[in-house]
């Protein structure tokens, strides 16, 4: 291959890098500065995202922190609110609230 070849063959593979990196240039800013309505809708599934699934284990270890903390009677009177006696027995569907309640346990004493 002749010195003129291996450079036109250089020139177009430079032009080819260069037009995918302004593709992706491209696709970059659609992505970060789209309509208003764009971002709502790609941020909404995201924030849903972010917020992690609460787990037994999760729930076990407040309410044993609270029940270390001397407030053994409000967590078992919390568990009895929920229809239970023990953690197990409560509906994971339940969790969240459960722990919203707990947050206030001990907070006033």
């Amino acid at each position: 291959m002749s010195k003129m070849a291996e450079m036109a063959q250089i020139i177009e593979e430079l032009r080819t890098a260069a037009a995918s990196i302004n593709a992706a240039a491209d696709w970059l800013y659609q992505q970060f500065s789209g309509d208003v309505d764009e971002t709502q809708t790609t941020d909404a599934p995201a924030k849903k995202e972010l917020k992690p699934e609460l787990k037994l284990e999760d729930v076990r270890a407040v309410l044993a922190e609270k029940s270390r903390a001397g407030h053994t009677a409000e967590v078992r009177a919390l568990l009895k609110k929920y229809g239970a006696a023990k953690l197990s027995e409560i509906d994971p569907a339940n969790y969240e609230a459960l722990m919203k309640d707990a947050e206030v346990i001990g907070n006033g004493s």
